[in-house]
């Protein structure tokens, strides 16, 4: 298993072996695959993967709208075939937006409980190589994934309005520590500070771990709830 944002700056050349499956794991962001991702395939380089079953399972709060569609096309141009794909809607998390918020408590576990039926129905599939799509791409899905996401990426994907409530931090590093991009400096015993060097996703992990809700997106979260996904959440 390879965590993108640990290679993304290092190797990006693997070798299959025989009979073994290609897959990838990602979110959707703004209806698309998240920057980070596309950038990795652009750079990926996998041998011996001609013929090989190749899947992609992308998580959503609601629908992926063309997020698939672009990512198939994306990893054809590096010579690789999309033989399968799925969508895993789990709990929202995205609050930048007015309106967007995290769900209700009973919507979150229904969606959960849903989540890890579909998951083992997916597993399934992938281990006996089934080709097959499906995807929730939800209604008028061009629009969302083109004006829509062309508007998160240009807009939205931005470090900029981030900032801590310090009267509430206790400078836990919590924020720094999940960053998976490393966009934010700081650590045990020091307030975060954001770097504003072009990496952040807005995936606000760091909102939803900070364990005193002291993280704020401009004031776009104001009144807002945090979500995560911990093991006793997804055995419940």
């Amino acid at each position: 298993m390879v965590f993108i944002p640990d290679v993304t700056d290092g190797n990006t050349t693997f070798t299959l072996g025989k009979g073994e499956r290609l897959g990838f794991v990602i979110p959707v962001h703004g209806w698309r695959p998240p920057l980070l991702v596309r950038n990795f395939i652009r750079k990926l380089t996998v041998r011996q993967a001609e013929g090989a079953y190749t899947y992609l399972v992308c998580t959503a709060g609601d629908s992926i709208g063309k997020a698939a569609d672009i990512f198939r096309s994306d990893l054809s141009k590096r010579g690789m075939t999309l033989s399968a794909a799925f969508t895993l809607i789990m709990p929202e998390s995205y609050v930048g937006l007015p309106m967007m918020d995290v769900d209700p408590a009973e919507k979150e576990a229904a969606k959960l409980r849903q989540a890890k039926e579909d998951l083992q129905g997916f597993a399934e599939l992938i281990y006996n190589k089934v080709e097959k799509e499906q995807l929730v791409k939800g209604p008028i899905p061009w629009f969302f994934s083109g004006p829509v996401g062309s508007y998160f990426v240009n807009r939205l994907v931005s470090d900029k309005k981030f900032h801590v409530a310090e009267e509430r931090c206790i400078r836990c590093g919590k924020c720094a520590e999940v960053c998976p991009v490393g966009d934010i400096a700081g650590g045990k015993g020091l307030s975060p500070t954001w770097q504003h060097n072009g990496r952040c996703l807005t995936c606000f992990s760091c909102y939803h771990h900070c364990p005193t809700h002291a993280i704020a997106f401009g004031k776009r979260t104001e009144g807002k709830g945090q979500y995560y996904l911990t093991e006793d959440k997804m055995n419940s």
